[in-house]
């Protein structure tokens, strides 16, 4: 189809090109040597000719005068020489019948006799001119030939070289072929980075970014790994007691146990599309950030005004007070580099994970603290807190922390695992401590400032 193009080959881009620079290059050079190559033949003819002249001036011999021949130390089959007397008397002629004009133009002159163009040489002494003359046609074939013999060693060097870059090419492309084998030689499975040993400079940034693809699927795939047999673990124990509260149900007999078992498996199914929704929030953190999507800037203290208010029904169910401190006035305006929709998840899962472990009539409070680069997010309870020993450990997925004999909190343990996994996106970790007003636990999360800043908020209340 004509639509589709075949690719096009890097090392025959690259042998074209350079024959082809080699082609024209010796062409160009191949000219300018054959005009220079006439040009010195042209030079050398006519000093010849005029030392020919120049060796005659001291007269011929006599029986050189006497008999009109040429002389044997005066023979040249190029040259015709005539000596003329200067009351016009000529005296000597090497080759009959050439009929130069008597009457030449001193030095060199072009001139035309019996139809052959002649190139002359006139030199004129005390008692005799000579004339000097050579056959232009003879002369221009001696040069062309001449030249052409000037031209045999570029004719032969050049496909030297021409073979010379194509063993080159060869050889620097030899690497891109290496890579293409060890590739083509993989299994689909196979993710271990591509050796960068013996690469030249210019390959080995695009090999980098490979190799970093690499590791960004690998890790995507370790995610989705984790994450089914995450959610194969943890789905089977909700599963099993929505199966055992159903079989209650059936088996109810009066209206009450009925009543009863119905608010169980409601409480259940409750619980089970909590932990799936965990489950698939965390999904979605571990493919973002092994996708590598670029951070915005985002106004955080419009993020966190926006999770207070959509919590704060819960909040008021359990008789919890949960509050917004007063943002200075650098953090409200201020934005982060992050992810929007990452961001409010965050907020969310601290939020509700401080208000579950909140006993009632207790309080939440949230602040931001402005710093000159970053901003720092803090959740306050005054519930139980998190014993130094656990800190580490509660933000692992699936795990719990220790709860007192009064306190029934469900839950999943993904809140703070999500979280923690959300701020290591964003290039922090959540950093847990003891609330120093609240007396329970604090959550600090450090996020640096966007280099564009956002839109400026209001400040806002508690």
């Amino acid at each position: 189809m004509s639509g589709l193009r075949h690719p096009s080959s890097l090392r025959l881009r690259l042998l074209l090109f350079l024959l082809a620079a080699i082609a024209i290059t010796a062409a160009v050079q191949g000219a300018l040597a054959y005009r220079s190559a006439l040009v010195e033949a042209d030079a050398l003819f006519d000093y010849q000719m005029q030392q020919t002249a120049y060796a005659l001036r001291a007269g011929l011999p006599p029986d050189a005068r006497a008999s009109g021949s040429a002389l044997p130390e005066y023979q040249n089959d190029e040259l015709i020489v005539q000596v003329w007397t200067n009351e016009g008397l000529r005296i000597f002629e090497s080759a009959v019948g050439a009929a130069l004009p008597q009457k030449a133009v001193l030095g060199f002159t072009e001139v035309q006799a019996r139809g052959i163009s002649y190139r002359v040489f006139s030199l004129q002494t005390r008692s005799q001119v000579i004339q000097v003359a050579q056959d232009m046609a003879a002369r221009r074939a001696m040069a062309r030939a001449l030249a052409l013999r000037s031209l045999l060693p570029l004719a032969v060097m050049a496909p030297l070289l021409a073979l010379a870059v194509w063993w080159v090419v060869g050889r620097l492309l030899a690497p891109v072929e290496r890579v293409r084998s060890q590739l083509a030689a993989r299994r689909p499975d196979d993710l271990v980075p591509v050796t960068e040993a013996g690469l030249p400079a210019e390959l080995q940034p695009m090999v980098q970014e490979f190799n970093a693809l690499l590791a960004r699927v690998q890790q995507a795939f370790e995610a989705q790994q984790h994450f089914v047999a995450d959610a194969a673990h943890e789905l089977r124990s909700p599963l099993a007691a929505l199966k055992l509260q159903l079989q209650g149900l059936q088996r109810a007999a009066d209206a009450g146990a009925r009543t009863q078992a119905i608010t169980r498996l409601g409480s259940g199914i409750d619980r089970a599309t909590r932990l799936v929704e965990q489950l698939l929030a965390l999904a979605r953190q571990e493919a973002q950030a092994a996708g590598g999507a670029p951070a915005q800037p985002v106004p955080l203290a419009d993020l966190v005004r926006q999770a207070v208010q959509e919590l704060a029904p819960a909040a008021q169910q359990r008789g919890v007070d949960l509050g917004l401190l007063p943002l200075p006035a650098d953090a409200a305006q201020a934005a982060v580099a992050g992810h929007a929709q990452a961001l409010v998840i965050l907020l969310r899962n601290l939020l509700d994970n401080a208000i579950k472990y909140t006993p009632e009539g207790g309080r939440v409070d949230v602040a931001l603290q402005a710093a000159p680069e970053a901003l720092t997010l803090l959740v306050d309870d005054s519930g139980p807190g998190i014993a130094p020993a656990e800190r580490e450990r509660v933000l692992q997925r699936f795990h719990r922390g220790a709860q007192g004999a009064e306190q029934t909190v469900t839950g999943s343990g993904l809140g703070l695992a999500i979280a923690d996994s959300i701020a290591r996106l964003h290039g922090t970790r959540l950093v847990l401590g003891d609330a120093p007003e609240l007396g329970g636990l604090r959550v600090a999360v450090r996020l640096a400032r966007a280099a564009a800043q956002g839109e400026p908020g209001e400040s806002a209340g508690t």
